[in-house]
């Protein structure tokens, strides 16, 4: 994650909107003008300064990934070979669909990827045959989640 070196003021009523739309980002921006006080205008007005200082982009569904037939989630770090042969792996790793992050790390791995799969034996496959047939990957280290027991955006407190 890059950080903004870009610092932007954010009062209450920008805090008020962002976690409005964080609950549900097709929220009407006029429901939430007259929970707050002001016009729908000034709703825009400020999203649009949030958005060109780069505090929000986009939006965008939540996909239920077990409807779509998704019951294996897993995070698998990856040992390189060498340092340099992270960009490239990384390039392989955005054609695999089921790659959904991949984070450059410190520690033991190189790089820490979340997958998502069918079942344990797509899981396997997707092991042997894509992700450790890599050029530069050495080894893996595969961490099946159980269960996501947490899952939200940053809390955005307010100022008394």
């Amino acid at each position: 994650m890059r950080i903004n070196q870009l610092q932007i003021e954010i009062d209450g009523i920008d805090k008020e909107i962002l976690r409005d739309l964080m609950e549900d980002a097709r929220k009407p921006i006029l429901q939430i003008a007259k929970k707050i006080g002001i016009s729908g205008a000034a709703i825009h007005q400020r999203l649009r300064k949030l958005e060109q200082a780069g505090v929000i982009s986009g939006s965008k569904f939540t996909v239920d990934i077990k409807v779509l037939g998704y019951s294996t989630m897993a995070f698998v770090g990856i040992y390189l070979d060498k340092a340099s042969s992270n960009s490239d792996a990384v390039r392989e790793l955005k054609k695999i669909p089921e790659v959904l992050e991949c984070h450059y790390t410190t520690g033991n791995w190189s790089i820490l990827i979340k997958i998502i799969c069918k079942d344990n034996e797509h899981l396997m496959q997707l092991l042997n045959k894509k992700i450790q047939a890599i050029k530069g990957v050495s080894r893996t280290e595969t961490f099946i989640s159980l269960d996501q027991q947490i899952d939200r955006q940053i809390q955005l407190e307010v100022r008394s």
